[in-house]
């Protein structure tokens, strides 16, 4: 099972806000996920961005690999270099 560390969208239209989720890579977007690990609201000002650092670093220790826009998150946080 490939697991992924991504976005889940939430919000209403044309007001979107995201949780970062552990997911199986099958499952959809907005679909069943393994565990939340935090939230990204982009349109805030300044955008709004909470991560359980300890969790991302278990699951990515363990093999999840984080999508693009959640790596660039990570960096912005301070979680990877």
């Amino acid at each position: 099972m490939a697991v992924k560390i991504r976005l889940r969208r939430m919000g209403s239209k044309k007001a979107p806000f995201y949780r970062i989720v552990v997911a199986d890579s099958r499952a959809p977007r907005d679909g069943k996920f393994i565990e939340e690990i935090g939230y990204y609201n982009p349109t805030t000002e300044p955008m709004t961005v909470k991560i359980d650092s300890e969790k991302a670093e278990t699951w990515m220790k363990n093999g999840a690999q984080p999508t693009d826009i959640v790596k660039r998150l990570f960096t912005n946080s301070g979680i990877t270099k």
